[in-house]
């Protein structure tokens, strides 16, 4: 998925929204806002959203001197998603469908975007997309190569959700790899946060090689690549990793909640919409 105009308004306002995380002094959050926009013109418009974030938050991080913002922020979020993994676990083994159920938890998880939306409520939020119908859902297909898979990528959104990832590796019953980024983007999972999430305990971390939130190939290291490749079933988390490998030719399942008009647009879904959707698949009826 390539760069829209309508995406530059968002590169704007997500620069304003990290800024403010780390300083209130507006001078340097202006000179930073300069500094994108003298940047802009030389910005490749053939890539993914993602790249260019990778970019602004670049310029932003060099003249804050600040390389993870959003540190505390991720923590605190990873506490308060294990605060609710007892009562999502029970949910899950204790419900007609474990696995559907547990993929439901894990979307629900990707509420949790500082890119997206600073003002959200986890426990309010996440409730709402387990009441929710998936607009796109392949899950039938998703069962068919799940029963032949012998190994599984599980690539990694944000840091907060890796909690909600955890319940659903543990209903794969296969091995996995998780891969997170190299370092910290926006709120995006690094292994720091996957292992405070306890992920070590059910799948092999690894890191993407990434320094985008989202997976670019062409960024990515040699044992990612490798394991890309060799893998039987892809699980692809939230909107940034759709908007880098949605043109890719694999067996991936994107995971997600929509958050923004461009990518509604594209997928010709509502905004908002959460999406359990097979590579090379688009709008179409759904079961529950």
């Amino acid at each position: 998925m390539k760069v829209s105009l309508d995406c530059i308004p968002c590169f704007f306002t997500q620069a304003i929204k990290t800024a403010r995380v780390v300083t209130s002094d507006e001078k340097l959050i202006k000179r930073i806002l300069n500094e994108i926009s003298i940047s802009f013109p030389s910005f490749p418009f053939n890539v993914s959203p993602p790249e260019i974030s990778r970019e602004v938050y670049r310029i932003l991080s060099d003249l804050t001197g600040v390389e993870d913002p959003y540190r505390k922020i991720k923590r605190k979020c990873i506490r308060q998603a294990l605060a609710l993994y007892p009562k999502l676990k029970r949910l899950t083994v204790s419900s007609s469908d474990p696995l559907l159920t547990a993929v439901k938890i894990s979307v629900a998880g990707n509420v949790i975007d500082f890119g997206a939306n600073l003002d959200f409520n986890l426990k309010r939020d996440v409730g709402k997309v387990l009441s929710q119908d998936f607009a796109v859902n392949n899950y039938p297909e998703f069962c068919r190569l799940l029963a032949k898979a012998k190994n599984i990528l599980y690539i990694a959104d944000n840091a907060g959700e890796t909690v909600f990832d955890r319940i659903l590796i543990e209903e794969l019953d296969r091995p996995v790899v998780y891969a997170v980024r190299e370092r910290p983007i926006i709120n995006d999972a690094t292994a720091e946060d996957a292992y405070l999430s306890g992920v070590n305990k059910v799948a092999r971390i690894i890191s993407s090689g990434c320094d985008t939130p989202g997976t670019i190939l062409k960024f990515c290291t040699d044992e990612f690549l490798n394991t890309y490749r060799s893998s039987d079933l892809i699980i692809s988390k939230g909107q940034g990793n759709f908007e880098t490998l949605s043109e890719e030719k694999h067996p991936i399942f994107f995971f997600l909640k929509v958050k923004c008009d461009v990518v509604a647009s594209h997928l010709k879904v509502e905004k908002e919409s959460i999406l359990f959707m097979a590579q090379g698949q688009r709008k179409r009826p759904h079961s529950k």
